[in-house]
């Protein structure tokens, strides 16, 4: 992304650089668009109309798929606009906008994982007073926490990113901004990985401690989705981390971008689907 400071407008590279590729790409951009709106949209539609699927775990489930559908849309049309049209560019006001509703809804994501984790918890270790812990009173709380902070952390990740770029146009050193942005997301980060080893440890326990194979299936069985989902979603993220700065880190850097923000969600719904 490169600022022109003349119109205040971004223009996004994306993968411009590889011109005999653009449709192959547009086409399979909108093909996994299409299947991330479709399934999750279809998953909350039959969790809200199944009788059979009124527990907690499938009302996560939807919760995760609500902010999956909110989540692709922020960055997926504009991109596949990008394919087909030589006007690159974006408003410095849109390109925020969208740098900051991106961000909620994964740091919504991060948490939502993590409130999913504890769920899983309850009802591996404690299965004969689950339904008791796990009340619908309990479950709206629990989902409604995650909203507070992922609006919280976009605006001070907002903030220092406009000081970072007010700073870069002025000629002085933005690396003060560009840390503190680093500190938020390595936070949300730590904190959410932290609650799901806390929760998963038991989880485990209770894993090996289970004498019989059948038991063993029983008690594993029902948190290997979700630890899919957070394998996927947390080792990109940490992948994004840890890239090293050479010649082509900016093209894996898109590359786990893209994974990060337009593939994901559309694994998800196809990873509980396939489990149930």
């Amino acid at each position: 992304m490169m600022l022109k400071s003349a119109g205040a407008t971004c223009t996004l590279l994306g993968f411009s650089e590889y011109p005999d590729l653009q449709v192959p790409l547009f086409l399979v951009f909108l093909a996994i668009y299409t299947v991330t709106m479709t399934g999750n949209l279809g998953r909350i539609t039959i969790i809200r109309v199944s009788p059979n699927l009124q527990t907690p775990m499938y009302y996560f489930l939807s919760q995760l798929s609500l902010i999956d559908l909110c989540y692709s849309p922020t960055v997926t049309p504009k991109l596949l606009k990008n394919f087909v049209v030589e006007d690159r560019t974006i408003s410095f006001i849109r390109c925020i906008m969208q740098f900051f509703i991106l961000w909620l809804f994964a740091v919504a994501e991060t948490f939502m994982l993590a409130v999913m984790a504890y769920d899983r918890f309850v009802t591996v270790c404690k299965p004969l007073i689950c339904t008791v812990v796990m009340s619908p009173k309990l479950c709206a709380s629990l989902v409604a926490r995650p909203y507070p902070w992922g609006i919280v952390a976009p605006m001070m990740l907002t903030f220092f990113l406009l000081h970072s770029v007010i700073v870069s146009v002025s000629c002085s050193d933005p690396s003060i901004s560009q840390v503190l942005c680093f500190v938020i997301a390595i936070f949300n980060e730590g904190i959410s990985l932290v609650i799901m080893l806390t929760t998963y440890t038991p989880i485990f326990v209770t894993f090996l401690k289970t004498p019989s194979a059948g038991g063993h299936q029983k008690a594993f069985s029902t948190s290997v989705s979700h630890l899919t989902a957070i394998t996927l979603f947390h080792g990109t993220v940490l992948f994004l981390y840890c890239v090293p700065k050479s010649k082509n880190s900016w093209l894996i850097v898109k590359v786990g971008s893209v994974l990060y923000a337009v593939v994901i969600p559309m694994l998800n719904p196809l990873i509980y689907s396939l489990r149930n």
